[in-house]
């Protein structure tokens, strides 16, 4: 079985990051998303991944390389611009031939993975097997109603009057016989292929169409809360490791990744927290579910909750919650009185704020 990952989306909620770099190389717990799941197509004994790129190949391509660290190989397909999940069926196929095939949205945290439902679709291997998540409000996805013995009945696409609870999830099995559906349907009202229009045209044309539950963490992200929200979870399953330099006047506290090269000075570091490889803390205090990027700079600063980038910089900011610092930003004070903060900060952004 092959994969094929789509990393070509602009990621307009996730604006000012994705104006600088891919969303789907935003790091969840030190790691971009991109790497986490490739590692979990690993776990499947994928070893043939092809990945849909835009106009961010250049960005993407140095992070995965050609696929020998995960063990297999990789190839990089271009999409002119955002034209449905289906189209990428559509222009991948001579990488994926004939061949049984995974599509995973590069977007996506599944860290339980999805091992067990690739096992029932080798198991009975129907012409397509969409994954789907009980949620709340269903009308932002899309829904599969079905019959009684798991087998999909209908999708339909952002329902008003949803009949059905179970939302697909950007994690699909397809047989050839999808190539056969993205072929015969017509773009959508915006202008796309959309993939579940070829799964409905499979269902319709009287093609076994299965769907099987995930009942593990998931979660797209998309938008900023939604990062920070993975960014905990994952935090939360850590592995205390201390490869860098920790002084006697420094604390540790509850599971702490410190990483080589990084230094902690004078400062108390509460778990679950990742301190990336060449950063230094001096007289600062890192509370739970923080993650401090590489060759970062924090000082005399109380930061919880939060993500900072590679090479951003913290300075005299003593309560910052449930922020995203991007790349090379700078946050420092005005020297005026304030209270605790919330920041959003791009790449290469400087921002002052009251102390």
């Amino acid at each position: 079985m092959k994969a094929l990952v789509l990393a070509g989306g602009s990621g307009a909620r996730l604006r000012p990051f994705s104006y600088s770099m891919p969303k789907q190389l935003i790091p969840i717990a030190n790691t971009p998303v991109l790497v986490h799941v490739l590692r979990s197509l690993k776990e499947l004994g994928i070893r043939d991944a092809g990945v849909i790129v835009g106009n961010r190949r250049s960005e993407i391509e140095p992070v995965l390389g050609d696929g020998s660290q995960f063990g297999m190989r990789i190839t990089y397909l271009s999409q002119d611009a955002p034209r449905g999940l289906a189209h990428t069926v559509l222009i991948a196929r001579e990488f994926l031939g004939d061949d049984d095939f995974v599509m995973y949205l590069g977007d996506n945290m599944l860290p339980d993975g999805v091992a067990r439902i690739a096992d029932e679709f080798h198991h009975h291997r129907p012409a397509a097997q969409v994954v789907v998540h009980k949620v709340p409000d269903p009308r932002s996805f899309g829904v599969a109603e079905l019959g009684p013995d798991g087998e999909v009945v209908r999708l339909v696409e952002k329902p008003q009057q949803p009949r059905s609870d179970l939302a697909l999830i950007g994690v699909y099995f397809f047989t050839a016989a999808i190539h056969r559906a993205v072929a015969a349907i017509e773009p959508s009202a915006r202008g796309e292929l959309e993939i579940t229009d070829a799964v409905q045209w499979l269902v319709a044309s009287g093609a076994e169409v299965r769907a099987s539950r995930y009942d593990g963490y998931w979660k797209d992200t998309g938008n900023v809360e939604d990062v920070l929200e993975c960014n905990s979870h994952l935090l939360n399953g850590l592995t205390g490791r201390i490869d860098g330099h920790i002084d006697a006047a420094s604390t540790v506290v509850g599971c702490v990744v410190v990483e080589p090269g990084a230094r902690v000075i004078r400062s108390r570091v509460e778990g679950p927290a990742i301190i990336g490889a060449g950063t230094v803390l001096t007289d600062s205090h890192i509370g739970p579910h923080t993650s401090i990027g590489r060759d970062c700079l924090v000082t005399r600063s109380r930061i919880e909750g939060s993500i900072a980038l590679d090479a951003a910089s913290v300075i005299g900011v003593r309560g910052l919650r449930n922020s995203l610092i991007g790349r090379a930003a700078s946050v420092g004070t005005t020297g005026r009185d304030g209270d605790h903060h919330r920041l959003v900060v791009g790449d290469h952004t400087r921002v002052e704020v009251a102390v």
